[in-house]
């Protein structure tokens, strides 16, 4: 029980710096994508599709800022930032999704906007909104 509960310390306090990381490597991969499929095409005309273990990397940068969102919101001090952290993040799970599903004509890059979005809300919680006491 007490390693348990030393990970879930270690998950609050270090939210940010895990969403500062996910969000961050989200971003690379999203930026990495157009290459490696450049790369790919250039060396080989058989497949236009992206792998499958491709996409699941989307879906565990989004399963790793979804916790620290939530780690993060638990002790942030800042109503409007909480806000601001699960609409960004809710946007970014639309883009994602939404590339998969094609429900709405998005801009090739919008996944840039929420991603550097969530890095900023990070940076500004773990700088300026942090709870110092253990009531939070």
């Amino acid at each position: 029980m007490l390693r348990l509960e030393g990970r879930n310390q270690i998950l609050i306090n270090k939210s940010d710096y895990l969403g500062m990381l996910a969000s961050s490597l989200c971003l690379l991969h999203c930026l990495a994508t157009p290459f490696l499929f450049i790369a790919k095409t250039c060396s080989t005309t058989c497949c236009e599709e992206t792998p499958v273990w491709w996409k699941i990397i989307d879906v565990l940068f989004l399963t790793i800022s979804f916790f620290a969102v939530i780690a993060s919101t638990k002790k942030s001090t800042n109503k409007t930032i909480k806000i601001l952290m699960w609409l960004t993040w809710t946007a970014i799970s639309f883009v994602i999704f939404n590339e998969y599903l094609n429900l709405v004509t998005l801009f090739e890059k919008a996944i840039y906007i929420p991603a550097i979005s969530l890095i900023v809300l990070h940076i500004y919680n773990l700088k300026f909104c942090q709870c110092e006491e253990k009531c939070c």
